[in-house]
């Protein structure tokens, strides 16, 4: 049976406290992600970069086919969670992330808009086929336990952000904006690092860095409650907290090679564009993190 993740309550204490208590559970093995950030790139181990190059490769598919956040976020989960556990050879790799990405997207989309397995391997243009990838989606969800949802940073950075907007003055909430947060934890998650830090750690440095940087200082006292009631140290905080910064100014760099999705335009053939869904050809400009409201 597919594990679930509880609904949650309806007050702050009550779903931060369920957050807590399930994160642990959905965490990447860290001797498994020691391994992998140890190992040398010869093309037969898995490494920090081949790890990271896949999570950018699910989020161009992620934009391609306008699925939502929970999605990529479900699907870094479950890649991490599956690289910490098993020695997947670098050649086995996107068929990994692949169904990883898949099971994501049948947990969190609505049905009527995942696609085909055979359209999906197309698109992202890959050579194994619709059976090697049902085999290798078997093997994910078996080794996983049939957990195929997760507590992940996306729940946490949601939860802190509802809470905090409710303390802000109406004419100041517009300086916090989720979708600039969530862009933020998005390029944190494709970054190896991040894969060891739990989740309500990420979320809310992710969160002390834009509270940081909008100089939002209303939110000190109601801040430091949430580093309380989420039982997260001050060292640990700032640590992670220069890490996100670190990590959101290469993303912002010229000389960052981010996820790009308008390569995948190219590879329908007519055949496939007229069996394809109209959404799936709905394709932005890769967005840059959005910025805050003046």
């Amino acid at each position: 049976m597919i594990d679930t993740v509880a609904a949650p309550e309806t007050t702050f204490p009550v779903q931060l406290k369920m957050l807590l208590e399930q994160e642990a559970r959905y965490q990447p093995k860290l001797c498994g992600l020691r391994i992998i950030e140890s190992a040398q790139d010869n093309g037969l181990r898995m490494t920090a970069a081949l790890r990271d190059f896949q999570v950018k490769e699910l989020l161009s598919l992620t934009r391609f086919f306008g699925f939502s956040a929970e999605s990529f976020s479900l699907a870094v989960n479950l890649l991490d969670r599956f690289l910490a556990q098993m020695k997947v050879q670098p050649k086995h790799l996107s068929c990994v992330g692949l169904c990883c990405f898949y099971i994501a997207v049948k947990v969190s989309e609505d049905e009527k808009n995942i696609p085909l397995a055979n359209d999906l391997i197309r698109i992202s243009q890959h050579r194994f086929t619709v059976s090697d990838m049902m085999r290798m989606e078997k093997i994910v969800l078996e080794k996983l336990h049939w957990k195929a949802k997760a507590t992940t940073s996306l729940h946490f950075l949601r939860l802190y952000y509802s809470h905090v907007i409710e303390q802000m003055p109406a004419e100041r909430k517009k300086m916090l904006n989720i979708e600039r947060l969530e862009a933020q934890l998005k390029a944190c998650y494709c970054c190896f690092s991040f894969s060891k830090v739990k989740p309500s750690l990420l979320a809310l440095a992710v969160l002390a860095l834009e509270i940081q940087e909008q100089s939002l200082h209303e939110l000190t006292e109601e801040f430091q409650s949430l580093k309380q009631y989420s039982n997260i140290k001050e060292g640990d905080l700032i640590c992670v907290r220069e890490m996100v910064a670190k990590c959101l100014a290469e993303y912002s760099s010229t000389k960052c090679t981010k996820p790009d999705n308008h390569k995948l335009r190219w590879i329908v053939s007519g055949r496939t564009a007229r069996q394809l869904k109209h959404s799936y050809y709905r394709i932005a400009h890769l967005p840059t993190i959005p910025e805050a409201a003046c």
